[in-house]
């Protein structure tokens, strides 16, 4: 299985929705590692790690996002992948 990671910058109304939260919920779903966190500039930022396939079914989440959010634009940076990294947590 091929590890990916990403890093992700989403824009729009996505703080204050829950956004990270529901965030973490699918990446743990989905046995992805790394964290997210907002912005000061008002988006969100994470990053993903994991298998390939799973990495893809995060983006594709990360264009609808929470049920409250709207998701203007997402921006994926592809990273190297680090390895080891286990959990998913929420930045502060």
């Amino acid at each position: 299985m091929a590890t990916q990671r990403v890093r992700v910058q989403i824009e729009g109304l996505v703080q204050g929705v829950y956004f990270r939260a529901h965030t973490e919920e699918e990446a743990v779903r989905l046995g992805l590692s790394g964290w997210v966190r907002n912005r000061p500039d008002g988006g969100v930022e994470a990053v993903f790690e994991g298998e390939a396939a799973a990495v893809e079914r995060m983006l594709a989440w990360c264009h609808r996002g929470s049920p409250r959010a709207l998701v203007r634009r997402v921006t994926v940076q592809a990273e190297t992948p680090q390895g080891g990294a286990t959990g998913f947590s929420i930045r502060y």
